[in-house]
């Protein structure tokens, strides 16, 4: 019951942060995306709330890395709830602001993801489970920075270049890394786990983890490997004209769209 409470809550202050960063100022650079500059800001903030948190909580709790079935403190029972609302808040206002087409590979992850973390909630149980898969949170807080500052035209730049790296590498040490943790606890400890919840962890794990591979080779191909084999023209800056986009693809002022992935 708690765990349903706290997700409403957590439901209704990220909806609420949505509408009141409504009353703020966007960046002139980001004038034309004022809608998804808000979203990622209140993505950014889940994120670091999350990803902080979940850290810190299994650094102080190791238990609930030892046991992921029982052992959790109420609290960790709270941080995965605050994501749950956090991820139906999202969903909903990516349904209200964009059209089906525009946002359903995200609301598949969100889908996914709400299912797996929702077992927790319901059940009391996995809450450690849930806690290290918090632990994604804190590469997605590197990748909402990166999506900030391309929208602010930041690209390139030291800060831009630094997001990128940070990227990279928290995509490693705090995405991949606990994906395969999970995976091989799910593989050992199947007779464990009902066999629905098997089913639904591991299409949780195959989702997560393709999208996180295909990030990241996009943002190495776009970031890195093109930078260097482009570099920037001495006194050339980005404009709304050509302007690199969030999964690296380049878009033009008319809205069209040159693909970077080949």
């Amino acid at each position: 019951m708690w765990g349903l409470l706290v997700t409403g809550a957590s439901f209704a202050a990220f909806r609420g942060l949505h509408w009141a960063l409504q009353l703020l100022p966007t960046p002139g650079s980001a004038a034309q995306d004022r809608w998804k500059w808000r979203n990622i800001c209140v993505s950014l903030v889940h994120s670091l709330l999350t990803g902080v948190g979940a850290l810190l909580g299994l650094s102080l709790y190791p238990q609930m890395a030892a046991d992921p079935i029982h052992g959790h403190p109420f609290w960790a029972l709270v941080l995965v709830a605050v994501s749950v609302g956090y991820f139906l808040a999202d969903g909903a206002d990516m349904l209200y602001n964009q059209t089906l087409g525009q946002a359903w590979e995200l609301l598949c992850h969100h889908l996914v993801v709400v299912s797996c973390l929702s077992t927790a909630i319901l059940s009391s149980h996995y809450v450690g489970l849930s806690m290290v898969s918090l632990l994604l949170e804190l590469n997605s807080a590197c990748l909402h920075l990166r999506k900030l500052l391309l929208l602010s035209h930041q690209a390139p730049s030291l800060a831009f270049s630094m997001a990128s790296w940070a990227t990279l590498a928290t995509l490693a040490l705090f995405r991949l890394v606990p994906l395969g943790w999970i995976s091989l606890w799910l593989i050992r400890q199947q007779h464990q786990v009902p066999p629905a919840l098997v089913i639904l962890g591991g299409t949780g794990l195959v989702t997560v983890g393709a999208m996180s591979v295909i990030l990241g080779v996009r943002i190495l191909v776009s970031d890195v490997l093109r930078s260097r084999h482009h570099p920037p023209i001495p006194g050339h800056k980005e404009t709304r004209d050509t302007r690199r986009c969030c999964d690296g693809e380049l878009v033009t002022r008319d809205g069209s769209i040159l693909s970077l992935k080949d």
